[in-house]
């Protein structure tokens, strides 16, 4: 979700009008079934979220844009995708002894992932993040399975080949 929507909606709130949205046309899957159920449902929720971006922040008098914390908390930056994505692939490094090597290895990861091509970050974000088949993944991108299969493994090597080229290399994490 967009980091200024977050001020105003609670993620509870969307993914419960998602849901009734998709109890309301569950009917047009069971009739077509184009997809698997998961990836329908993460569709409704994609389009939910869209339907509150623009109604949130594309209109001047509610404009989300036009709001300002009441803390001086930072705002997050764009691309968060990328820092969830260091988050689920660093998350085995919990033990307080290597926290400052943890930050180290997600600010790596981040400017590794920022490097890649948007398409091999979103097979990554997908596998990774979202827990998604190759079938799954296939279905989202557009293009074939095996493409899918293919793209996310030439995208990991891709992320370890950074990664190794990066100075001091980055050994520790495990794609």
């Amino acid at each position: 979700m967009d980091p200024r929507l977050r001020v105003r909606l609670d993620a509870n709130d969307v993914m419960q009008e998602a849901f009734v949205e998709a109890s309301e046309h569950r009917s047009d899957y069971f009739r077509t079934q184009p997809v698997s159920l998961f990836l329908w449902l993460r569709g409704v929720v994609i389009n939910k979220l869209l339907e509150l971006h623009r109604y949130h922040l594309g209109t001047r008098m509610r404009d989300a844009k036009r709001d300002r914390p009441l803390d001086a908390a930072p705002q997050s930056s764009p691309g968060e995708t990328s820092a969830a994505l260091c988050g689920q692939l660093t998350a085995g490094l919990t033990r307080p002894s290597i926290a400052a090597v943890r930050s180290e290895i997600r600010t790596r990861l981040t400017e590794a992932l920022n490097q890649m091509d948007p398409m091999d970050r979103e097979v990554l974000a997908l596998r990774h993040f979202e827990q998604l088949s190759n079938l799954e993944a296939a279905q989202l991108l557009g293009i074939q399975e095996r493409a899918a299969a293919k793209r996310y493994l030439r995208a990991l090597e891709r992320l370890k080949q950074i990664l190794a080229e990066m100075p001091g290399g980055l050994t520790e994490v495990r794609l």
